[in-house]
């Protein structure tokens, strides 16, 4: 009975790639059944929406197909073989596979007629030149790790995670063929699992007949072999439960999958949910325990890397009138964590940091970096994380670490025993995972010296040197790094030097193209402000109103992708201009007592990936005097809270400052006349005494610059 239920199956399975008509009156599988047959195709996707969305398929065997994804693989491609068409184009005479392929069919012929040996008989898998994939529905919501139980085994599962580990894509065995040496006959295996065993000998029936054990040899280039590739993938960090670890899957990768993931990727992955028993001493230990693995149908990337980003042509028309914009670049820094409240400047760097500058290959085979380091140290309290999360989320690659919880090796690469081959293999860390990407450090100042040192190659060199357990090589970490940081106490000392607060090696600094320092001042003002706006984001889980929309995730990543295709150069007549800019930095770090930074000539490479980067925002083929002043500016404001600090410190005194916020607040006011209570609430924002305030007031009197009257302190400006 099961026999007759699949020969129907096989009908209306025939029946679908046959009569299918798409939404635009083309009949789809039969159009990809001609491109396969004249081999320009190499695989036939099968769609359950399109099986769902069928008038002739029933509800039962659209479930059927997606409980028994094996068995129906078999069915779809038993169908297609009576259905394929004849080539509508001449195919390639010298191609191995037509020519081994003709031979056989006429030697078939041949012993057919004779009464061949159903031995000889070619198995249909053979002759097949195209594979065939079962892709998940589109509206199906993608499944966390840990919900894929023992019920889903042997049906169509689509999981989303993080690739972890993947290995060369190697000849896996479909079609083993064998030649006897007594009756020079070709005797075929079909391969069905990961492990055979191979034919000793021939067990044709001319051999059978004359009791002769002919000795059998294995023909590898007649068998038919599969590319083969098995990825890890791991769970998402936001799919795993409060106190566990996340958890992976194997996923098996055959045939034109192959080679479309890479570690660090975040994919989606359409499959069928397997068993797979241990072997040998394994099997003896695990008992009746069997491992699981996904074989792969489709799939997709979650977030495309800026390579491989197409866009529509609406996104493209969109993102060319956002260009027009003059005001472009400080709308898409605010459009990067509006929940944030401030650090405008602080998110145009980080901005800078996603569009990057354009690597530079010399003839000589010297590359000059085009990634932007930037390291935010700052008071405890500042959104320093949350930036460092945000920038993650938004970069199309983007692995997140902290530095206690990073080792050297779980930075750079770590050398495993891989479970498929048993050969020692390097799995990459997440400097390296982080390839073409971004790679956020926090708590940067945590981390062990040792540790801290397997990044110095990679900010300037961008390699991983390996020479571990036999195996000597350099890895690809072509990578842009976010570190994070508190000073040396904690909180920033303003009696210490900067050096003291910031505790980094010299040579680590150098690297940093911008070192950021934000303090955590007390300011009435300011504070009030920053308050009202987390209280608005807790009220109505959204920012306060801008003057414009904040762009989303996506349109933003799409804006980069576009600007990252761009190579700006820096003309000859801005040269000496840089030049100039970067002598005056020297001086001033000569000058200065206490350096706030190591200017060094990496930073004059730093202010060229900035201004390159500035152009990019403006899709401009050339850097222009303006890139290289916000470049200049950007650098200065990084030191800005510190400076600030420094000035009140050294050159102005209270009296002084007191003087100014009065004299300020009235001219916003415009007025001659200030009371008492409002010089009192002004001061008291900014930190001052009364008593300080008196002083000033008796102080400024004496100069004759204000009058104040005896019994309110009232304070009245003599109108020069």
């Amino acid at each position: 009975m099961p026999a007759l239920d699949f020969k129907a199956d096989r009908e209306k399975c025939r029946d679908f790639l046959k009569n299918y008509v798409d939404d635009h009156g083309e009949f789809r599988y039969m159009n990809m059944l001609q491109q396969v047959a004249n081999r320009k195709l190499r695989y036939v996707d099968i769609d359950v929406d399109d099986l769902r969305g069928s008038k002739d398929l029933d509800v039962s065997f659209v479930e059927s197909v997606e409980n028994n994804t094996r068995r129906y693989l078999g069915l779809f491609a038993e169908a297609i073989d009576e259905l394929l068409p004849n080539p509508t184009i001449p195919l390639p005479r010298d191609d191995d596979f037509e020519i081994f392929l003709r031979q056989r069919m006429e030697e078939t012929e041949d012993r057919t007629e004779n009464g061949g040996d159903p031995q000889h008989r070619l198995p249909p898998e053979i002759k097949r030149s195209y594979e065939v994939h079962i892709k998940g529905a589109s509206k199906d919501k993608s499944r966390s790790l840990r919900d894929v139980k023992a019920s889903h085994i042997g049906k169509l599962v689509k999981v989303k995670g993080i690739v972890t580990r993947c290995t060369d894509v190697k000849p896996l065995i479909q079609v083993a063929v064998y030649t006897c040496e007594l009756c020079g006959f070709e005797i075929y295996q079909e391969v069905t699992a990961r492990t055979f065993m191979p034919l000793f000998e021939c067990p044709s029936t001319r051999c059978r007949t004359n009791n002769a054990k002919g000795r059998v040899s294995l023909q590898v280039r007649a068998s038919k072999f599969l590319k083969f590739q098995e990825a890890k993938i791991q769970e998402l960090a936001e799919n795993v439960p409060k106190g566990h670890i996340p958890r992976t899957m194997s996923v098996h990768i055959r045939g034109e999958l192959t080679r479309q993931v890479g570690p660090g990727d975040l994919v989606e992955i359409s499959g069928i949910f397997l068993p797979i028993p241990y072997t040998g001493f394994r099997a003896m230990r695990a008992g009746l325990v069997a491992d699981t693995y996904l074989e792969a149908m489709s799939i997709s990337h979650s977030k495309k890397r800026y390579e491989e980003y197409v866009m529509e042509d609406d996104e493209q028309y969109q993102i060319e009138q956002l260009a027009k914009d003059g005001d472009i670049y400080s709308k898409l820094a605010s459009s990067i964590a509006p929940e944030i409240f401030g650090h405008e400047d602080v998110k145009k760097a980080l901005l800078l940091l996603l569009v990057g500058a354009p690597t530079r290959q010399l003839k000589d085979g010297m590359k000059i970096r085009g990634d932007i380091h930037i390291c935010l140290m700052g008071d405890p309290g500042v959104a320093k994380s949350q930036l460092l999360k945000h920038i993650v989320s938004i970069a199309p690659r983007g692995v997140y670490t902290t530095g206690r919880g990073s080792s050297g090796v779980g930075l750079t690469a770590a050398v495993t025993r891989d479970s498929v081959t048993n050969e020692m293999v390097l799995e990459g860390g997440a400097l390296v995972l982080a390839d073409n990407g971004i790679c956020a450090i926090d708590e940067f100042d945590k981390m062990e010296d040792s540790d801290r040192t397997a990044i110095h190659e990679v900010m300037e060199q961008q390699t991983v040197s390996i020479a571990k357990a036999g195996i000597t090589t350099s890895l690809n970490a072509r990578t842009a790094v976010l570190a994070a940081a508190n000073p040396a106490w904690g909180r920033y000392d303003m009696r210490r030097t900067p050096a003291e607060n910031i505790n980094l090696p010299p040579a680590l600094l150098s690297r940093f193209d911008l070192m950021w320092l934000i303090l955590d001042h007390a300011d009435m003002d300011s504070d009030l402000a920053l308050a009202r706006h987390v209280l608005h984001v807790h009220q109505f889980s959204a920012p306060p109103a801008l003057d414009f929309t904040p762009l989303d995730s996506s349109t933003l990543r799409g804006y980069v992708a576009l600007a990252r295709r761009v190579t700006p150069y820096v003309p000859q007549d801005l040269c000496e201009y840089v030049a100039s800019a970067y002598a005056t930095l020297r001086q001033e770090e000569v000058q200065s007592d206490a350096p706030h930074s190591y200017t060094t000539a990496r930073t004059l490479l730093s202010i060229i990936r900035i201004s390159e980067a500035l152009a990019r925002l403006r899709f401009s083929d050339m850097v222009v005097q303006s890139d290289v002043d916000e470049a200049l500016r950007l650098m200065q404001m990084s030191k800005f809270s510190l400076y600030a600090d420094d000035q009140k410190k050294k050159g102005l005194d209270a009296i002084s400052d007191i003087y100014s916020i009065i004299r300020d607040e009235a001219a916003k006011a415009h007025t001659l006349d200030v009371t008492y209570a409002n010089a009192l609430n002004w001061c008291s924002r900014k930190a001052y005494t009364e008593a300080q305030l008196k002083e000033c007031l008796e102080e400024y009197a004496v100069l004759n610059v204000w009058q104040i009257h005896p019994d309110t302190f009232d304070i009245r400006f003599i109108d020069s």
